[in-house]
């Protein structure tokens, strides 16, 4: 494994040092960087002070390994010795790349995480539900999303979920036909997705109706969108749907040690709840990793003490559910902070974001910025997620699809085995062995930047770094996109082929 890894990391050096060669003798052949200085008044001192800081009088093969001495200083940790050159404005390449990775892995992250989630989830629903109106639900919303036109995907976005939803909330309220008609939607959704006999699953649509309808009505009669609030009541209900779910996904209802323990761990996070809030007051970002921390390790230590025929499993289904337990008390300190956010000076009660990543002039404690953060992202992440679904659950599905036809999946269930154990232990994990390198792929191109999507919403991030610097035949900045993505993209290659080896034993990664 060791010699294999080292073998990897030598090739993707040499691959990297022949790739960047050619890009920086492209970028210095693909015009003059000194167009914007001719026929300014200050052209004589302008012009040789760019010259000197670019290096312009060296040709530009020496000027590339005079860019790659100062690249190889990045690779000594502390030593302040990293340079990327100046970009044509004087500015530090390092200090750009510093800025625009930071907007762009705020950008990307949750879309993507959120992407491959959502979009695996409907593949493998999609597959085990084949050629049913669901998976032909499915078939169609995916296309469609894959389908739309990114910057207009954008711009119908900022037009609904941002200006009409602000207009909304300054006085939201729905006549009962709008309820009814919406409740109607998710009750057919419902059934779709639901399985069984026909009347097992009228019954399920009528409980989607029901449902939608009761939340949608309790939502506008408390003004719920307004002074939104989860307290002991929401938290512990919503704690056990998902200590329910986590069993039934990871376990199966019959380990009832596991289900217990998950239960257990909704109560411990119930009790906390209130001594929590006393460091909220003063805390940040370190006391809410810090909670998480806790409640994860909490889970696990129940699900492992509450024994059973498989301690590993119950502490999976506790650690898992201590983890949305946390996350259900973070949002809750988040939504009590959504008032003063709201009517705030500079939000006015209009508090989805339509560009930038950031209020300006705004600030306040960890809480309010982060609602502030939150707005500004929640479009990009909505528009990045629908447009990345479709690939992410057609290949779930055909993968799935493919595995549940193998011989050992016919054999897992001959031998009795639940249907819940056939998909999740033995197709599940198969699956996903060809969806690694999607994924790796997929990261590394995405933090390059998604340049429409940063264009539309304003974000300065690597996308708009690359194109601007391209137009100004700008070799350095060009050259520093280009080693952060090509890094992140072998890397994660490389981290696909040793998952192969986690996803299914029988692959082994030879040295």
């Amino acid at each position: 494994m060791t010699s294999y890894i080292l073998r990897r990391l030598i090739t993707a050096v040499l691959i990297l040092l022949g790739a960047s060669f050619i890009v920086y003798l492209m970028t210095a052949a693909s015009g003059d960087p000194l167009w914007d200085l001719y026929g300014n008044p200050n052209a004589p001192q302008l012009i040789p002070a760019r010259v000197e800081a670019l290096h312009l009088d060296t040709p530009p093969v020496l000027r590339y390994f005079t860019w790659l001495g100062g690249a190889a200083g990045c690779l000594v940790p502390f030593a302040d010795t990293c340079s990327l050159g100046v970009s044509r404005d004087g500015q530090q390449v390092t200090e750009l790349l510093g800025f625009a990775m930071t907007q762009t892995i705020m950008l990307v992250t949750v879309g993507t995480i959120l992407a491959i989630v959502v979009g695996i989830t409907l593949g493998i629903v999609s597959a085990l539900r084949q050629y049913s109106g669901l998976d032909y639900g499915i078939t169609f919303f995916t296309f469609l999303c894959f389908s739309l036109p990114s910057f207009w995907l954008a711009v119908l976005l900022k037009e609904i979920v941002a200006i009409q939803f602000n207009d909304f909330l300054q006085d939201p309220v729905m006549s009962m036909g709008t309820i009814a008609a919406i409740s109607l939607v998710a009750g057919v959704i419902w059934f779709m997705v639901s399985f069984g006999q026909l009347r097992t699953r009228l019954v399920m649509g009528a409980l989607g109706f029901a449902v939608t309808f009761g939340i949608i009505y309790f939502v506008l009669a408390t003004n719920w969108l307004n002074r939104p609030f989860l307290g002991i009541p929401l938290i512990a209900l919503t704690g056990i749907l998902v200590a329910v779910i986590a069993t039934v996904l990871i376990s199966g209802l019959r380990n009832r040690r596991a289900l217990y323990a998950a239960l257990g761990t909704v109560v411990v996070g119930l009790i906390v709840y209130w001594p929590v809030q006393y460091l909220f007051a003063d805390g940040g970002l370190l006391t809410v990793l810090l909670l998480t921390v806790v409640m994860i390790g909490v889970g696990a230590g129940i699900g492992y003490l509450a024994g059973g025929y498989d301690r590993g499993q119950g502490a999976r289904v506790a650690g898992v559910t201590g983890f949305f337990v946390a996350l259900l008390v973070v949002l809750d300190r988040f939504m009590q902070s959504w008032p003063n956010y709201v009517n705030s000076s500079h939000i006015r009660g209009r508090p989805i974001a339509t560009a930038n990543s950031a209020t300006p002039g705004f600030s306040g404690d960890f809480w309010v910025t982060g609602l502030d953060r939150f707005t500004h992202l929640l479009l990009p992440t909505i528009c990045l997620t629908l447009l990345a679904l479709a690939s992410y659950s057609r290949y779930s599905r055909a993968s799935m699809l493919e595995i549940m036809s193998q011989d050992y999946i016919r054999t897992a269930r001959a031998k009795g085995l639940s249907e819940r154990t056939v998909v999740m232990r033995h197709a599940f994990r198969n699956a996903l062995i060809p969806l690694a390198t999607l994924v790796a792929f997929d990261i590394g191109g995405l933090i390059g930047g998604a340049v429409i999507t940063e264009t539309v919403f304003a974000f300065t991030g690597m996308g708009q770094l690359f194109v601007q610097a391209v137009r100004n035949v700008d070799p350095n900045p060009v050259m520093g996109v280009f080693l952060v993505t090509g890094i992140v993209a072998m890397v994660f290659n490389l981290v696909a082929d040793l998952v192969y080896s986690v996803l299914d034993p029988r692959v082994r990664v030879k040295s």
